[in-house]
C-alpha cells in the first residue's frame, strides 16, 4: 500500500513512522498541506490518500483529479465527514470511510471537565483573580455537585454513551435522545425526547453528528426552553447552535454559561495565533470576554490514544480496501 496523508502533524508523524517500520511492505508519505485543489497533484502514484482537516472539499476538481489518478478512497482520520462533497464522490466513484471509534472515551473526558468547569465556577472565580486580584468567595460563586445535577444528551452514539456512563458514575441523573435507541444504554441513562432534553437538562451536552437538517438545532426556541441556570457544551459540531442565538441567551441570562470545543466559523481561528482581539471574528470577539464561556480549539479529541487511533483505523481500512475486503468503517450520504 502506498498512502498519502494530508495535513500531518508532527504528533501523528510518530505514528506514521510506527506504521512504516511495523509495515515494510507499506509506504506512508505525508504532506503539512491541506487537500484543495492546489495541492490534489500531490496524490498522484499513491493508491490512497488520507485526510484530517477542517475545510470543506468542495472543488469538483479534486474529486475529478484522484479518480484520474487511479484514487478510489479518501481515509478520513476524523469522526465527522461533512468535510467530503459526495455528489462528487458518487460521481467519480470514490469511497469515503472515518474513524468513528479513535476514543470515544477523549473527547467524554473532555465534556467531564467542562462540566466541571463551569459548574463549579471556575470561569468567573478565574476572571475575578486575574482581572481584579479579588479573592473573595462572593455569594454568586457558590457552586452546586454533580450528582444533584440532569445531564441531558443529544446524540448517544458511541461518545454520548461514554459520556452518559460517566455521568452516572457520578451520581447524576442522566437522560439523552437519540433516532436510536440502544438498550445497553438503559444502565446509564434515560431515553426521552429532544424536547425534554432540553428543558429539564443543567447541563446540556451536544455528541451529535452535522446532517444539512441539524443546523441550528439548539437556537432561539431551545434557548427559551432551557433553564436559565443550565450549562450548553458543544464538542461535536459547530452549525449545530445558533451562534447568534447563544450570544443572545447568553446576554439576557437565558442561559448561565457554555463551553464551546466547536462552532461555525471555526476554520477561521484553529491552529492560528493572534496578536489581538479585533483579528477574531465578531462572534468570537464577544463570546471570548464572557467569564462563563470556554473554548478551546477543537481539541476534545486531542489524547495520545486518540491521535494514535486515527492513524491505525483509517490505514488499517486502506489495507483491507487495496485486499478487496470491505472497509470496517465506510460513511455516505
Amino acid at each position: 500500500m502506498k498512502a498519502l496523508l494530508y495535513n500531518m502533524t508532527p504528533e501523528q508523524q510518530v505514528y506514521v513512522d510506527e506504521w512504516n517500520q511495523a509495515h515494510p511492505e507499506d509506504h506512508l508519505e505525508t504532506t503539512n498541506d491541506e487537500l484543495e485543489a492546489d495541492t490534489v497533484d500531490q496524490a498522484q502514484g499513491f493508491d490512497v490518500i488520507s485526510v484530517l482537516q477542517v475545510f470543506d472539499i468542495n472543488d469538483e476538481e479534486v474529486y475529478r483529479k484522484l479518480a484520474s489518478y487511479g484514487i478510489k478512497h479518501i481515509a478520513l482520520r476524523s469522526v465527522g465527514y461533512n468535510i467530503i462533497n459526495f455528489e462528487y464522490v458518487h460521481k467519480y466513484h470514490l469511497l469515503v470511510t472515518n474513524t468513528p471509534a479513535y476514543s470515544p472515551r477523549a473527547v467524554a473526558e473532555n465534556t467531564l471537565t467542562s462540566a466541571m468547569y463551569l459548574l463549579r465556577k471556575w470561569g468567573p472565580i478565574l476572571h475575578n483573580e486575574k482581572e481584579d486580584l479579588n479573592f473573595v468567595r462572593e455569594a454568586n460563586l457558590m457552586s452546586d455537585e454533580i450528582y444533584h445535577q440532569t445531564v441531558g444528551i443529544i446524540g448517544v452514539g458511541r461518545i454520548g454513551s461514554a459520556v452518559a456512563e460517566i455521568f452516572h458514575v457520578l451520581g447524576a441523573k442522566v437522560i439523552g435522545y437519540d433516532l436510536v435507541e440502544n438498550p445497553a444504554n438503559e444502565a446509564f441513562l434515560e431515553y426521552t425526547d429532544f424536547d425534554t432534553v432540553i428543558k429539564e437538562s443543567d447541563i446540556l451536552t451536544l455528541h451529535a453528528p452535522l446532517d444539512p437538517s441539524d443546523e441550528g438545532m439548539i437556537g432561539t426556541e431551545q434557548f427559551e426552553a432551557m433553564k436559565d441556570t443550565a450549562f450548553l457544551i458543544n464538542a461535536a459540531r459547530g452549525p449545530l447552535v445558533d451562534n447568534q442565538a447563544l450570544i443572545a441567551a447568553l446576554k439576557e441570562k437565558k442561559i448561565a454559561g457554555a463551553s464551546l470545543d466547536v462552532m461555525t466559523g471555526e476554520e477561521e481561528i484553529v491552529m492560528k495565533k493572534f496578536t489581538d482581539l479585533s483579528q477574531l471574528p465578531e462572534d468570537y470577539q464577544e463570546l471570548v470576554k464572557m467569564p462563563n464561556v470556554v473554548f478551546t480549539p477543537h481539541s476534545a479529541y486531542y489524547t495520545k490514544t486518540s491521535v494514535q487511533n486515527m492513524v491505525k483505523q483509517s490505514m488499517t481500512d486502506a489495507k483491507r480496501v487495496l485486499d478487496g475486503q470491505k472497509p470496517v468503517y465506510p460513511v455516505d450520504e
